[in-house]
């Protein structure tokens, strides 16, 4: 097969080690976490060169170009040629909203805390 001939979304992503199986990967088009030029896609769409996917994996999106297609699983380096990584980089962790957390088994929350959670949030 070429490296130019379109192949699988599912298959593709498997294949540049985006996802650790495939069926993860076919999962994952199934929940709607991935797409390609924009548009929602099924595990059986093709992707071929020049076609923007975005997959989101762990609550962010990643943005990657397709350069070569590959049916079955390559080695890391060749993986890395395979595609290019639009992705932005993460926000710092400065500008990012600390949550607070209560240790588990803690139990319900106190009326004080609660109104400290509260006025912490901006209610």
């Amino acid at each position: 097969m070429s490296p130019d001939s379109p192949v699988r979304v599912d298959a593709w992503l498997w294949a540049v080690r985006q996802f650790k199986t495939r069926s993860a990967a076919t999962s994952a088009c199934r929940a709607g976490h991935v797409r390609v030029n924009g548009e929602r896609a099924k595990a059986a769409q093709p992707v071929r060169p020049g076609d923007e996917v975005r997959v989101r994996v762990d609550g962010f999106d990643r943005m990657l170009v397709v350069r070569q297609t590959f049916v079955k699983r390559v080695s890391a380096s060749l993986a890395a040629t395979a595609l290019e990584n639009r992705t932005p980089p993460p926000p710092p962790r400065e500008s990012v909203p600390v949550v607070p957390v209560r240790d588990r088994g803690a139990g319900r929350p106190t009326k004080r805390e609660r109104r400290d959670l509260e006025r912490l949030r901006g209610r």
